[in-house]
């Protein structure tokens, strides 16, 4: 038993994405000595939240609760939980448990975020063996395995770090695991919540050139001030596609639309360079890619998505070390069903963060 109340806004059907959340309580998945409790003070808004409140990328089992980018207290830790105790700061990203077996290659070799067997997500997921639902952050309390449950470094606020723990993610791990650094020239292709986490990220990870990417020019001044060193607008800049080619070794895409350019993308890349999808568009689909695009340059073209525990705490302390500040807007928690409407209207610049008044408060007078 505990003394506080699992509580959030509960999306019911397809049209709680158009701002038609309804708060109410919920009951979280069955307690085991696994599993650390946080009182939520900050929760990162992501624009997978509303796939998932609309069924966009498959039917979600509501009712839900959605939000993936939480931090707060740790206030109930099991026993089998080492690395965090109660009354500390913590986190938790997009994946709530996979199934941590010796026998799972993906789990067994830290990639847990590819577990085949068991994977849940932090929030829509139905868990394994009748423990309940997973929900997610738009709440007072979320549960989690501690496993992956996070400290998060001091020298990070909370509303910074938030948004790192699944827009960070996704495009540290594709930067880092490709090899961004020192002598290589990068590409961001979409400048947006996530997008702009790519920008800071490649040159906190020291590469010479970074270039955005986008479709209009009106983010040019921003995606400079990020850190960029050039800015591509694909729909004002004439000839861009002949006069940036092969000038980038790694492009990592957070764009989701079936009619982007992506075959002018691709001839950006220098011969064996290599593309990285991270935008998920609803049903999946992507532009058709040429044989000859592939074979002439010898690129390589791939995907990603989030990153394990291990993955998650480098990069987090690699933005505690290199002062990496993304560009947040703080909307209160009561103000959750406007934050989703305003996201899906292009309003964000970059990332929304509802911050939870009273648990906020109370973490701030401990």
């Amino acid at each position: 038993m505990t003394d506080y109340e699992f509580q959030g806004w509960l999306g019911e059907d397809e049209k709680s994405v158009q701002g038609h959340m309804k708060w109410g309580k919920f009951e979280p998945k069955k307690w085991e000595e696994d599993d650390v409790d946080i009182e939520i003070s900050h929760c990162g808004i992501c624009g997978s939240d509303l796939h998932q409140l609309s069924s966009g990328w498959g039917p979600t089992p509501y009712p839900c609760v959605v939000g993936h980018e939480i931090i707060g207290r740790a206030v109930k830790v099991g026993k089998n939980v080492k690395h965090v105790k109660v009354g500390d700061r913590v986190g938790v990203g997009a994946q709530a448990r996979s199934c941590m077996q010796s026998s799972c290659a993906e789990c067994s070799s830290g990639h847990e975020s590819h577990c085949g067997v068991a994977l849940v997500n932090t929030y829509g997921s139905v868990y394994p063996n009748g423990e309940g639902k997973s929900y997610g952050g738009y709440a007072d309390y979320n549960r989690t395995n501690g496993h992956f449950v996070l400290p998060i470094p001091k020298a990070l606020s909370s509303a910074e770090a938030a948004p790192m723990l699944c827009g960070g993610i996704t495009v540290f791990s594709p930067l880092k695991q490709n090899g961004c650094g020192p002598g290589k020239t990068v590409g961001i292709v979409g400048v947006g919540g996530l997008g702009h986490f790519g920008v800071l990220f490649a040159k906190a990870l020291g590469a010479d050139r970074v270039v955005g990417i986008s479709r209009k020019g009106d983010k040019r001044d921003d995606v400079l001030k990020l850190g960029a060193d050039e800015y591509i607008a694909t729909g004002e800049d004439k000839g861009w596609e002949k006069k940036h080619k092969r000038t980038l070794d790694l492009i990592v895409c957070t764009v989701s639309s079936e009619k982007m350019p992506l075959t002018h993308y691709l001839g950006l890349l220098k011969v064996k360079g290599t593309f990285i999808q991270v935008g998920a568009p609803d049903g999946g689909n992507l532009p058709p890619i040429n044989a000859f695009t592939l074979i002439g340059n010898g690129i390589k073209v791939g995907g990603s998505a989030i990153g394990s525990p291990a993955e998650i705490a480098e990069m987090l302390q690699l933005a505690a070390d290199k002062k990496v500040h993304p560009w947040i807007q703080e909307r209160s928690l009561k103000d959750a069903n406007q934050a989703i409407v305003d996201l899906a209207d292009g309003k964000a610049r970059y990332r929304y963060v509802l911050v939870n008044e009273k648990n906020a408060q109370r973490h701030a007078n401990l």
